[in-house]
């Protein structure tokens, strides 16, 4: 018996060093950090400043300069929020934060005066991770719409605040408030008196309706952005003075939560801007998603499926900025020019006004 045992004993032992052996001559392959597909390779951002009539040979070589500068800067701000692993939240929101604050687009300093020669702003924010959402509509002295949009989804139990009520819990949350003067630019006031000219002659020539609002351009230059963090989380964020010449205190798109802003993990994030009555009806930010969700389309196809066919047949102008989960961007638009801007994981800018 003790022969049987020594000679198995002596079996075993042979096998364990002819494996240890191979062990020790087959070569360990590491996977080198480049070959994994990080998270972060998809980050990205992209924003917008308005769609509408938008002519290179009515644009000046200053301010088509002063344009791209602004875009330029306010994209960098989320990206470099973005490559340093801050949220999507807080890149979409900073942002904003630098188109709100140029009296070039439509939104914060630069907004649209009311035919009252008033500022009335809209603004809303939403997360993709969990589908929470903040906005305002109707307020007139703070300073930065989206930032009480995201004070409302982040530390109210609403959705959507509106006018005096908007304007004090921004201040119980000590948001800046500004006096109503703040906004105003001569730029905008002189809109706002050649809109009104423009009626008054139609009035006259029995040519519109006593109140018709939709001068050429009267309603366009929405600010927004749509973002993916290093997380993979996803969140969009649209800011608007609205339209001018505006009445009873109308509210467009922008602080509408699927119309003028959509975010959600599962597909992408949504900025609109352009005729806000008609991205209402058309839920257009909410549309792009769901068609991803449920028909299986790319970004790129649900955004020209929604933009160039549904808004279009409705009548319905402007256009969307989006990003999806992979990093996918897409800027669609149906007028004659949008300002935009996206920059990528690997820092590539693009910057546009016009139809390409």
């Amino acid at each position: 018996m003790k022969r049987v045992i020594i000679f198995f004993s002596f079996i075993l032992f042979l096998a364990c060093k002819e494996q240890s052996k191979e062990t020790a001559e087959t070569p360990i392959v590491e996977t080198t950090k480049e070959e994994i597909k990080k998270p972060e390779d998809s980050f990205g951002i992209v924003i917008h400043g308005g769609a509408g009539t938008i002519l290179k040979k009515n644009m000046t070589p200053e301010k088509e300069a002063a344009y791209k500068a602004k875009l330029e800067e306010a994209i960098k701000v989320g990206h470099t929020i973005l490559k340093n692993g801050g949220t999507s939240l807080e890149a979409v929101e900073k942002t904003i934060n630098v188109l709100e604050n140029s009296p070039l687009f439509n939104a914060g300093k630069g907004a649209v005066f009311t035919n009252e020669g008033t500022n009335e702003l809209d603004a809303s924010i939403m997360d993709g991770s969990n589908l929470n959402a903040g906005a305002v509509a109707g307020v007139k002295t703070v300073k930065n719409p989206i930032n009480l949009a995201r004070e409302v989804m982040l530390n109210s139990p609403h959705v959507l605040l509106s006018g005096s009520g908007a304007e004090l819990f921004a201040k119980e949350r000590n948001l800046e408030i500004v006096d109503p003067g703040y906004f105003f630019t001569e730029d905008r006031m002189k809109s706002l008196e050649r809109v009104k000219e423009k009626l008054k002659n139609k009035e006259a020539n029995k040519t519109t309706a006593f109140y018709d609002p939709f001068v050429k351009d009267s309603k366009f230059g929405t600010v927004g952005c749509a973002a993916l963090d290093k997380n993979g989380n996803l969140a969009a964020g649209t800011s608007t003075g609205g339209m001018t010449n505006k009445k009873w205190n109308r509210i467009g798109d922008s602080p509408i939560i699927g119309a003028g802003t959509y975010a959600n993990n599962a597909t992408c994030a949504v900025s609109s801007t352009g005729w806000g009555e008609y991205f209402i009806r058309a839920m257009v930010a909410h549309d792009i998603s769901a068609l991803m969700e449920y028909k299986g389309l790319s970004l790129e196809e649900a955004a020209k499926e929604v933009i160039q066919k549904k808004l279009t047949d409705l009548g319905g102008t402007g256009g969307i900025v989006a990003i999806d989960n992979k990093g996918n961007v897409t800027m669609e638009f149906n007028t004659a020019g949008m300002y935009r801007a996206t920059m990528n994981a690997t820092g590539d800018l693009t910057i546009g006004i016009y139809k390409e």
